[in-house]
């Protein structure tokens, strides 16, 4: 059983667009994901301007990889390293902890997801 930040079982983070390393809507890893794309979030446009502002364009389509490109308000499966970047510069974008890969806490601490967690 694939479990979530919380030790739960991890939840779908997004069906449409359809997210995740393996495009199975979740974000599970494995030893191909190399850029461990496990944490979950809602997008804004900050986040997204200055993810592409380090190198990690999550706005422009890439139909050879089944990537859509994304706009505010859409859930995606983000790589840890540079959703972490963004939050050591200050950009939050809302994190579904539900919905975020266990093995993300190797690299964050729970308290920094907590701080950006999405409120329902």
């Amino acid at each position: 059983m694939v479990k979530n930040v919380l030790g739960s079982v991890l939840q779908t983070c997004c069906a449409d667009p359809l997210t995740g390393f393996y495009r199975d809507g979740k974000c599970n890893t494995g030893p191909d994901d190399l850029g461990k794309h496990t944490i979950c979030v809602l997008v804004n446009d900050e986040f997204l301007r200055h993810q592409a502002s380090i190198g990690n364009d999550l706005i422009t389509p890439r139909p050879e990889y089944g990537f859509p490109g994304l706009k505010a308000g859409d859930g995606w499966c983000v790589c840890i390293e540079p959703w972490k970047r963004s939050f050591d510069a200050g950009v939050i974008a809302p994190v579904r902890l539900e919905a975020t890969h266990e093995n993300v806490l190797e690299t964050v601490s729970l308290e920094m997801l907590l701080k950006c967690a999405r409120v329902n």
